[in-house]
């Protein structure tokens, strides 16, 4: 990689005219550059960490060794890293410590020289974080996971990334069947880790119990079922943490769901709160996420039974109501730093979708109740696998500048990186 340390303003719409083609299918409303156009089978992570670095130069995404079937445990993916200011792409690391749908959970830390993703050891099956310095070629490797982290770059919080398959394939770290620990009822030794990315050292921040004896509003805990976690966030300011709480009974692939429930905490453990209770959850509901100001959470939710609608919440569960009546949810909403729009996807199988099977980048205007579809992309590839696990969601995820939006895309049956420029429509 380059040694220069790039300025704030590193890449234009002219840099990637240079050097990335443009995608021009279903006459897109802003302009779209394909980023890996020789890099098929490559994902970016998720909706709230921009694989876009600080400084807008450089772009790290998974690349998959395949598509055409469901990974095995221990083999290897590739973690790339695109300067988007010269056109390069380079492999600067391979890891076993991924998976279909989020990759390895490439994500930047406080610079454009630290690079974090997971990586397993094969022997013990312990999945674990990596801190590269991509200037150096220099890493480390951490104790505990990587899942979110900090907007300064100092923490990483998650959840068990082996346990998280038996909750939903395709968002932890794949490994030996045989070597997922199984929890019963809300454990007192799985739930909320934190990994320290200066000492490398991994603590359990809260327990799963922890969370049962704490939380206010207090959780129910249904007969016979077992507790696992899921997503883990960070707010945008870093002083709070949501957790997605699963509640399941049996073995996969034949589990029983009984319900999700939104948790939050400080960024301590302490003030655990219920901000998403299981019986609003289970009229309908998905992706949550935080509102910019840090306060409030995010989701889409059937407030009403029927419609799924954007909503918002305290992170206490205070206040839940519907963000525009007039417009349905869809897909993975994350808001503008003003608070005004949200973007999100749509998938095709979502009534906010098109017929074609396309997957629309929907652009919400809050204040004027308007919802404008950017582009479109087909996202079907040649097959899903037996538990949806090779899907592919688009994942918008806005830039630290919020001018460029990265999304996935998979037009011509392989996986691909864009980026919009939204800088004439805001």
């Amino acid at each position: 990689m380059t040694r220069e340390r790039p300025g704030r303003d590193a890449v234009s719409a002219a840099d990637l005219d240079r050097h990335f083609p443009r995608y021009g299918s279903f006459d897109p409303a802003v302009p779209i550059w394909c980023v890996t156009p020789e890099h098929g089978g490559s994902i970016h992570r998720f909706v709230d960490s921009s694989p876009i670095s600080p400084s807008g130069r450089y772009l790290g995404v998974t690349q998959v060794p395949y598509e055409d079937r469901v990974p095995t445990p221990g083999d290897q993916a590739s973690v790339l890293v695109v300067d988007l200011k010269t056109g390069e792409t380079h492999a600067v690391a391979q890891t076993r410590g991924w998976d279909t749908q989020l990759g390895a959970q490439v994500q930047w830390g406080a610079d454009d020289s630290v690079l974090l993703f997971n990586d397993v050891d094969v022997g013990s099956w312990r999945p674990h974080g990596v801190k590269l310095n991509i200037l150096t070629g220099e890493g480390r490797s951490l104790d505990g996971p990587i899942y979110s982290v900090s907007a300064d770059g100092s923490r990483a919080a998650s959840c068990c990334l082996t346990r998280i398959r038996r909750v939903q394939p395709g968002y932890g770290v794949l490994t030996e069947q045989s070597s997922i620990p199984s929890n019963h009822g809300a454990s007192a030794e799985d739930g909320v880790y934190i990994t320290g990315l200066d000492s490398g050292t991994t603590d359990l921040l809260v327990s799963f119990a922890d969370i049962i004896e704490q939380a206010r509003p207090q959780i129910l805990v249904p007969p016979g079922a077992d507790m696992y976690g899921f997503h883990v966030r960070w707010s945008p300011d870093g002083r709070r943490l949501q957790t997605v709480l699963c509640w399941l009974t049996g073995e996969l692939p034949r589990h029983g769901a009984l319900g999700r429930q939104l948790v939050t905490m400080r960024g301590d453990g302490t003030d655990i709160r219920l901000a998403i209770p299981m019986s609003a959850w289970n009229k309908g509901g998905n992706h949550p996420g935080w509102c910019p100001d840090s306060e409030h959470v995010l989701m889409n939710l059937k407030l009403d039974g029927r419609h799924v609608r954007f909503a918002r919440a305290r992170y206490d569960g205070r206040g839940l109501r519907a963000l525009a009546d007039e417009i349905l949810g869809s897909g993975h909403p994350t808001m503008h730093r003003d608070g005004r729009y949200l973007l999100t996807d749509a998938h095709p199988d979502q009534p906010a979708a098109s017929s074609d099977r396309s997957s629309a980048l929907r652009l919400i205007d809050l204040e004027c109740k308007q919802d404008r579809r950017l582009a479109r992309i087909m996202c079907l590839p040649r097959t899903t696998g037996s538990l949806r696990e090779l899907r592919v969601d688009p994942h918008p995820a806005w830039d630290r500048s919020f001018r460029w939006v990265t999304f996935n895309g998979c037009p011509e049956g392989t996986r691909r990186v864009y980026i919009a420029d939204l800088g004439g429509v805001l």
